[in-house]
């Protein structure tokens, strides 16, 4: 079978209406999450990095987030601002704000924990990564806080901006992220302030990752992007190699504490990384990420992701009394279990609903999509 050229593997490309190892690596990300926040969980080595799956959610989600809007513009001439918020709102925030609400109830009201009424506010604005302190179980809304005011800004980065620039907004973006981590921003009077309960500044260079999807999307949307990336990452074994690049990074080559220039290392990794899955989809690792049982887990993940500290409290408040270690066999089952379950419930039964209306008349699009949903 003749290698293919890149002309003709970037036709394939934006022919593909799903990337089909996606899914998986959610299962992947996920589970590394669920592990962090687990008694399995360390203070050094190979065990102490599962909060680095947020980070390969974000490329994911900067992927294909911007892999949408440019095909919409390709084929519709025009990027539809609010079918996009209509879309995105149908998918994060029908779950988020039960979430928060049952949250906010349980430990604010019934629990009598009435100073934590100052901050339950900024959860529904999208705000939690700005407090320096959260409602018990809704400390993971940091993340999709970020997620949200990314994706409120970037459409418009698209809209507002000529496309010769928008490389150029990323690579600032990215610089000015680890600059603030590095404290430089100072020296030029930008420094955290308080606004009521938030502290708002740059945290650590978690927008990176977004951008770096985003900037992904860019260059292989581009014919002449998508043969530079095809030239060096384009060859079938590419995804086995990008994959011990990143573990070689996170579990062996970079300090413990990743910060600055190692966590922007490690975002270029994972980046470089889902470069290889969207290229091609014929490696084994392919067919690995497309296993049932990773693809499921891989799309009900936002529910597992939102609810996976209640159920780990229940599992807490159940197990305690039994003298369950919170590192036995049963414990961790009844955990992610759980937590498997209750998401797999929500998604049939409460979010597959909001998802139908995307496709209503501020939603609806005049072709069909392209990529897939995040």
């Amino acid at each position: 079978m003749p290698a293919l050229t890149a002309s003709q593997a970037h036709r394939t490309y934006l022919e593909r209406t799903r990337f089909g190892a996606l899914d998986g690596m959610r299962a992947l990300a996920i589970w590394a999450v669920l592990i962090h926040h687990s008694a399995l969980a360390q203070e050094t080595g190979a065990w102490s990095r599962g909060f680095l799956g947020v980070d390969l959610f974000f490329v994911i989600s900067g992927f294909l987030i911007t892999t949408l809007l440019l095909r919409e513009r390709d084929r519709e001439g025009a990027i539809a601002l609010g079918a996009f918020y209509w879309r995105r709102a149908l998918r994060i925030l029908p779950l988020y704000y039960l979430v928060v609400t049952v949250a906010g109830i349980y430990f604010v009201i019934a629990s009598g924990h009435w100073e934590a009424l100052k901050i339950w506010p900024a959860y529904y604005l999208f705000f939690a990564n700005f407090l320096t302190e959260h409602i018990p179980t809704l400390y993971p809304t940091w993340s999709l806080s970020m997620e949200e005011q990314f994706y409120l800004l970037w459409p418009l980065v698209l809209i507002w901006l000529p496309p010769r620039l928008w490389g150029a907004v990323v690579l600032l973006g990215v610089a000015l992220n680890v600059v603030a981590v590095s404290g430089m921003l100072r020296t030029f009077g930008v420094a955290p302030f308080e606004l009521g309960p938030l502290w708002v500044h740059l945290p650590d260079a978690t927008y990176a990752p977004l951008l770096l999807g985003a900037g992904l999307a860019l260059m292989l949307h581009d014919p002449r992007g998508f043969a530079l990336v095809w030239r060096f990452l384009g060859h079938a074994g590419m995804p086995f190699v990008g994959l011990g690049v990143l573990l070689a990074l996170v579990f062996g080559l970079l300090p413990q504490v990743l910060a600055g220039w190692p966590y922007l290392l490690v975002h270029l990794a994972m980046t470089g990384w889902l470069a290889t899955l969207v290229l091609r989809e014929d490696s084994w690792l392919h067919e690995v990420l497309r296993l049932r049982p990773l693809v499921r887990i891989g799309t009900v993940s936002y529910g597992i992701y939102l609810l996976h500290l209640m159920v780990l409290h229940v599992v807490r408040l159940v197990g305690e009394p039994l003298g369950l270690a919170q590192d036995s066999a049963v414990f961790l089952l009844a955990y992610w279990g759980g937590t498997f379950l209750l998401a797999e419930v929500s998604f049939r039964h409460y979010e597959r609903y909001f998802l139908r209306l995307r496709h209503k008349p501020l939603g609806r699009m005049r072709a069909a999509r392209a990529g897939q949903s995040d």
